[in-house]
């Protein structure tokens, strides 16, 4: 009797041990990052007339970019974030990253660059930053020297995204200048009347004048006249 309480005592010594053993090592392992799904395509068959130039584009993300097998991005109309993985966990020792106004390089001592190339546009290189997210995650803060422009992508090269299906956060549009914000605020809704296929705010002013024109000269004949 004694033989077989002792056997299933050290049964139960074993099976808790390698619960904690294994409690222990789900606790200590770095957390599982989730993979985003690549960009999908735009679709084509709901491009508005004049969106030709959008076939074979991206669906921006959640963020106003776009995510590609090796990066992703997001942005606002003054900044861009870029998530570049590494594949495993490292120190920011480990890390070789180079940032010039036109150009960008991010990827590990010792080996090739996870991406490297010409920039979409200019930035500020002054105020970029970079930190490494659980070891494991490149993480770029790149200000935009142009500040009322969307980027179709990070890298030259890479597939662009549908600048025209971009989302603008009209809650940013009160940090900006007078001057800014109206120059934000015109493309928004030029980009918003194009994409339902109606006239600009150049087109209207335009057609304004031409009305308060036609007004003034009553006596002239207009029913010839081609409208651009």
């Amino acid at each position: 009797i004694n033989a077989e309480y002792g056997k299933q005592w050290y049964q139960r010594r074993v099976r808790a041990i390698e619960e904690i053993t294994t409690e222990g090592a789900k606790a200590m392992a770095p957390p599982v990052l989730e993979k985003e799904a690549p960009s999908a395509p735009v679709d084509e068959s709901k491009l508005e007339e004049g969106e030709e130039s959008e076939k074979g584009k991206l669906v921006p993300n959640s963020g106003n970019g776009a995510n590609y097998d090796h990066y992703s991005f997001t942005q606002t109309l003054e900044e861009l974030e870029v998530r570049v993985p590494l594949g495993g966990s490292y120190k920011s020792r480990d890390c070789k990253i180079d940032i010039k106004d036109r150009s960008l390089s991010v990827g590990l001592k010792g080996q090739e660059p996870i991406i490297k190339g010409e920039l979409f546009a200019k930035i500020l290189t002054d105020e970029a930053m970079w930190h490494l997210e659980d070891n494991r995650v490149v993480v770029l803060t790149l200000e935009k020297f142009n500040k009322v422009e969307w980027w179709g992508t990070i890298i030259k090269g890479d597939n662009e995204i549908s600048t025209k299906k971009v989302q603008p956060e009209n809650s940013k549009l009160g940090d900006l200048d007078g001057e800014t914000r109206g120059m934000v605020e015109k493309m928004m809704y030029d980009q918003r009347q194009k994409a339902a296929g109606k006239p600009t705010s150049d087109d209207e002013k335009k057609a304004e004048t031409m009305r308060k024109f036609m007004e003034q000269h009553p006596e002239m004949d207009f029913s010839k006249c081609k409208w651009g």
